[in-house]
């Protein structure tokens, strides 16, 4: 791999007068030493970045960059300019231009390269030596770090930018942070934390803050933010860890740094990953140009926040491709993860489809599946025709769900090289009517394949096209040998298997499914038992033609999850007493999100008293699964609560089956709560680990 900065490379005479004419005269020379194949192509995506925010930053410095596929290998040109060029910087122009090309495709050990010098633009040391270079290989060898050239006239900037990829750990590690680890910390000086002044708190540790920078390229301004925040930390007297998500990736904080944070720090202009994650402090959050211009600010800001008082509201979780991987996590914990990530993804699909097809059978009958495509017959005026074009669209939606499903469960256990093969083996696994069984399968078989792949010592000279052309053929022909060759057939025998068994259900056996279903769908809400019940029944009515057992399933599912929230609803209205005055508004809520299927509306009563509510909702939950099916009622939406009762078979029989598990969770909540002993005596219910930990026998709330 030759250097990704050479004297060619440098113009410490650069004439251009704009920023757009200073990124051709550093792009011609990268043409001609054949760093990039179209010069018209790679400004036009520099030009494109440029769009989305200026890349001008204070001190004179200016960052053109981008990644293109036009470019062969990372490179770095260095142009220096007498009269300034604007490049939209707050305090004028920029004297230091750095045109940065990453290929499309640049591996990690690259990207950490361009990370380490955007760190160091932040070094006033670094940028001064180049100003007083006085010949181009000079100015080369000081972003290489190269040691021949620090002189006393040019002192060596530490952690300069190595120009081998042999060297490239050093330097990045060299730096203020670890770029890449993608995490760095600062703490305080000796004496630092002994002043109140400096940042510590009544208790004599320092402040503690935690930050994400994060930018649309993911090259420069993600670690300027990080190495500006650290220094103004240092400076501050505070303890602060930033997490870079940047093109190399990133690593997650500690959980247990986050839970010791005082304050957080967002400096981004692309969404930060697991935001949940930081959800109950305070926050400041703003765009990643901030986080380099006035970090001292952003800490101020946020330890004014934190002396008020002011913390985020809780969020909803994220999904699990965004949680999983967590360290010291167990095989099935992550498998967990895996599985619960496809789903996720799924689901939307699942809605959108099933109630497009469910409409669309309301207004045109049970024959619509049966009518000609609407693309050569559609009328305007005709309801069946509109009816034909919402039951096709669902259908084509209901197409994506295996799909979707695999493709995801591999983009959790592999991030994104899994996408490809993942939604290459559920699309074979829909071929071969393998059904969710085998989108299960093809998904961790592409997430397996993927990992190991990158298990492997690549050479230098084959890691930047790895994530576009070699993990995605490969793994998509090892993937679809195995789902055609190997398992395709046993799990399409097996999908099968299942769907005659649940075809066949009636009588005895169907009401202990339904009363098996229910109990799944009150006992976590919403969490994975939850959800794998949901997609038990949502995969029998994922066809265009479900089969009556498979609407059953779907109806009973659907009629237990409200149980809960309108439970705890009902209970709140009759018995208000043995609620908090938080417990009875959110108990108004319930009824909005019980009637919506919403089972997570009684996630907060949960939370404070689990060992009465949840039993109470589960028994609730057993008795309408087990009464719907036993009323035959039937459902081909996959959500919507009362709101598609239009479409539901023996409507009112299925309603009467919801409300009977609504009284039946409402009396033993009722019940069970009557009898606590009085705060201060020890409770028969107690309380449960994490959220529920804080729920007191005063009946203090707990935040869901």
């Amino acid at each position: 791999m030759s250097d990704m900065i050479t004297a060619d490379l440098v113009d410490l005479d650069l004439s251009a007068d704009s920023k757009e004419a200073a990124a051709r005269a550093l792009a011609e020379r990268m043409v001609s030493l054949g760093r990039v194949t179209d010069l018209e192509g790679f400004l036009a995506d520099v030009a494109a970045r440029e769009a989305q925010m200026p890349t001008g930053l204070d001190g004179g410095i200016g960052i053109p960059h981008c990644r293109s596929a036009h470019v062969t290998e990372p490179t770095l040109a260095f142009g220096r300019s007498a009269a300034g060029i604007d490049f939209g910087a707050p305090d004028g122009p920029a004297d230091l231009i750095f045109l940065i090309a990453a290929p499309a495709g640049a591996d990690d050990a690259h990207l950490t390269i361009l990370s380490a010098l955007a760190r160091q633009l932040m070094n006033s040391e670094f940028t001064d030596a180049l100003r007083s270079a006085g010949d181009a290989e000079t100015a080369a060898a000081l972003i290489r770090g190269d040691e021949a050239a620090a002189t006393p006239e040019t002192p060596r900037a530490e952690g300069a930018v190595s120009a081998s990829q042999n060297t490239a750990a050093a330097p990045a590690a060299a730096s203020a942070g670890t770029a890449a680890a993608s995490t760095s910390r600062t703490s305080t000086d000796a004496g630092a934390g002994a002043s109140s002044d400096a940042g510590s708190e009544a208790g004599g540790r320092p402040f503690r803050i935690v930050a994400v920078t994060s930018c649309p390229t993911g090259i420069a301004h993600t670690y300027m933010a990080a190495e500006s925040l650290e220094n103004a930390g240092r400076e501050a007297g505070v303890e602060l860890v930033v997490e870079t998500q940047g093109s190399a990736g990133f690593t997650r904080l500690d959980p247990e740094v986050i839970a010791a944070a005082d304050g957080v720090i967002f400096a981004h202009d692309v969404p930060v990953r697991e935001k949940d994650r930081f959800a109950g402090k305070p926050t400041v959050d703003v765009g990643v140009k901030a986080g380099i211009n006035r970090p001292a600010e952003l800490i101020g800001e946020v330890r004014e926040r934190a002396a008020r008082g002011e913390v985020t509201s809780g969020s909803a979780p994220s999904t699990p491709v965004e949680r999983a991987g967590d360290a010291g996590e167990g095989y099935g914990t992550k498998l967990r993860k895996w599985l619960m990530s496809g789903v996720s993804y799924m689901v939307p699909f699942v809605a959108a489809g099933g109630l497009l097809i469910a409409l669309g059978f309301a207004i045109g009958g049970y024959k619509v599946n049966k009518a000609p495509s609407v693309m050569d017959h559609f009328v305007w005026t005709q309801g069946d025709s509109w009816a034909a074009l919402l039951f096709q669209i669902g259908v084509v939606s209901f197409g994506f769900l295996v799909p979707v499903l695999a493709g995801y469960i591999a983009y959790g256990m592999a991030d994104r090289p899994g996408l490809v093969p993942g939604f290459v083996g559920g699309m074979i696994a829909s071929t071969i009517n393998a059904g969710f069984l085998g989108g299960l399968v093809a998904g961790l078989l592409a997430g397996g394949v993927v990992m190991g792949i990158q298990k492997i010592n690549i050479p230098a000279a084959l890691r930047g096209i790895m994530p576009v052309v070699v993990i995605p053929l490969i793994s998509s022909a090892i993937v679809g040998f195995l789902m055609f060759v190997v398992v395709g057939k046993p799990i399409a025998s097996a999908q099968k298997g299942m769907t005659d068994w649940l075809n066949g259900l009636s009588g005895s056996n169907a009401i202990l499914l339904g009363a098996l279903l229910g109990l799944m769908m009150c006992f976590d809400l919403g969490g994975p038992v939850n959800k794998v019940a949901y997609t038990f029944a949502t995969a029998g009515i994922a066809v265009s033609n479900p089969s009556d057992s498979a609407m059953k399933i779907m109806a009973a599912v659907m009629a237990a999850g409200m149980v809960p929230p309108l439970a705890m609803a009902l209970a709140t209205t009759v018995r208000g007493k043995l609620f908090t005055q938080t417990e009875r508004e959110n108990g108004k809520a319930a009824w909005v999100l019980g009637a919506s299927f919403i089972s997570e509306g009684a996630i907060p009563f949960a939370a404070a008293d689990p060992l009465r509510v949840i039993p109470s909702s589960m028994v609730g939950g057993a008795v309408t699964g087990a009464l719907s099916m036993a009323f035959g009622a039937t459902l081909r939406a996959p959500h919507g609560g009362i709101f598609v009762v239009p479409l539901i078979g023996n409507p009112f029989l299925y309603l009467i089956a919801i409300a009977a598990g609504v009284c039946v969770t409402t009396a033993l909540v009722v019940v069970l709560k009557g009898l606590r002993k009085p705060a201060g005596q020890s409770a028969a219910g107690g309380t449960a680990p994490g959220a529920a930990a804080a729920a007191k026998e005063d009946r203090q709330p707990v935040a869901a």
